[in-house]
């Protein structure tokens, strides 16, 4: 069996889990249960690899949610009898009667909620609000319809009720995703739901549009949930009389699911993502109440991008540097700005990599960045004093400094990287705006 965090955290939560059981507060072992379920489905979508191993984990899962479920039932009577240890049978007709007319007990549901267990996203991406660089409108949005009914729920009372859909649209690479990582990583008492076509669409026929219920019954049953579709419109394309009945069948499921005649939506957002927001279905664009527009950073906002991607790489660059970067960078998306600096940050290895001539320079000891040493080998042009012919190979790890990103390096980064959007998405893209949609 892989070690992992997930898997770590599961083996401790069961084991506190088993304390509480023992000593009868149910309440807090079943707690306890479902949140220990929840690793052991995140250990076994990213750090499980043998399918030994994740069939015992499965197994394990399934015992724990077995013991959860008599807890629950034993807590929802109001602890009139004793609820059923580990292996017991219950030999009451009635309760018989009970445990085969609920749902946790089908055998179809629970395969069904098995699979979305891995939507939920376990691990917080700790992308805090201040990592997302501009889109203030999209954050306050965001806050309005996702932090603030948790931390004030008074305030979202009668009439007063906060946003069920939110769809973010704009060009590729400007945050859309990065956003829901924020929502992900601030909206702490929320259990968040990752979701892609890949989760929803199965080659059986009829179980898709069971997994969009499926996935819908669980956001109900561990609200305040928010559910994130990236990619909409892969599953939420314009109906058609030439598409497949079973995509139809999809999209009819999302609408019911929505907004439809008998089902609570209270505590749940679905929150949707996408590129291209002219081919998403009438119906499922009303259901998405705000749909807000992410729009290519400004210049500002680009100016805060180069320097939160060179981080702490050394580097020297001035202020007035970056804002020429910024200024230059007019129609680069987040993701496009995210490449070059990349590339840039590369240019000092090529350098060292291609230098024929090192010479000797003061500066700081690898080992501890305080200590100024003499001995440090630098790339040089072979003019330079004191130019010794040698290359990379010929250099001690510990001996070699670091040369620092320049401005040059910059320029030479953005001449060989070209923004990815195009002007025929930004037509469509400010048409749909201008139509449906609010800036960000």
């Amino acid at each position: 069996m892989a070690s992992g965090t997930a898997l770590q955290k599961a083996i401790d939560l069961v084991n506190k889990a088993t304390d509480e059981d023992r000593k009868k507060n149910y309440e807090e072992a079943l707690h306890l249960y479902e949140n220990a379920v929840k690793y052991f489905l995140h250990a076994i979508k990213y750090e499980t690899h043998s399918e030994r191993a994740k069939e015992s984990l499965r197994l394990k899962c399934s015992q724990y949610l077995d013991r959860a479920d008599k807890l629950k039932e034993y807590l929802n009577k109001g602890k009139k009898k004793k609820p059923v240890k580990d292996g017991e049978s219950n030999s009451k007709s009635e309760d018989k009667k009970c445990d085969s007319d609920s749902d946790s007990d089908d055998p179809e549901k629970k395969k069904l909620f098995s699979k979305l267990e891995g939507a939920i996203v376990v691990e917080k991406p700790k992308v805090k609000w201040s990592d997302v660089a501009g889109l203030e409108g999209a954050k306050e949005a965001l806050k309005e319809a996702v932090i603030l009914p948790i931390k004030f729920p008074h305030l979202f009372t009668g009439k007063r009720i906060p946003w069920k859909g939110i769809l973010l649209f704009g060009p590729p690479g400007t945050g859309k995703s990065y956003l829901a990582k924020a929502v992900a990583t601030e909206a702490n008492n929320s259990t968040f739901f990752s979701v892609s076509s890949s989760d929803l669409v199965s080659k059986w026929l009829g179980e898709s549009e069971k997994l969009v219920k499926s996935l819908f019954e669980l956001a109900r049953q561990q609200k305040p949930s928010i559910i994130f579709i990236d990619e909409v419109d892969s599953l939420c394309s314009s109906r058609s009389d030439n598409e497949s009945e079973s995509a139809r069948r999809i999209k009819t499921e999302f609408l019911v699911q929505m907004q439809g005649v008998g089902n609570d939506t209270d505590g749940i957002l679905v929150l949707g993502a996408t590129n291209i927001p002219w081919v998403l279905d009438a119906a499922i664009r009303r259901r998405f109440e705000k749909r807000i527009y992410i729009p290519l950073p400004e210049e500002h906002a680009r100016l805060l991008m180069f320097k939160l991607h060179l981080g702490n790489t050394k580097h020297n660059l001035t202020e007035a540097d970056l804002k020429t970067l910024a200024k230059k960078t007019e129609g680069y998306s987040g993701a496009d700005i995210s490449i070059v600096v990349r590339d840039a940050l590369m240019q000092p290895v090529r350098k060292v990599q291609s230098a024929t001539h090192f010479c000797r320079v003061r500066g700081p000891s690898n080992s501890d960045p305080n200590v100024m040493v003499d001995d440090l080998l630098s790339p040089c042009s072979p003019g330079y004093p004191g130019a010794m012919e040698m290359t990379w190979v010929d250099v001690p790890g510990e001996k070699l400094l670091e040369p620092p990103v320049t401005m040059s390096d910059m320029l030479r980064s953005l001449a060989t990287s070209k923004p990815t959007v195009n002007d025929e998405d930004m037509v469509k893209l400010n048409k749909f705006k201008e139509d449906f949609g609010q800036e960000g």
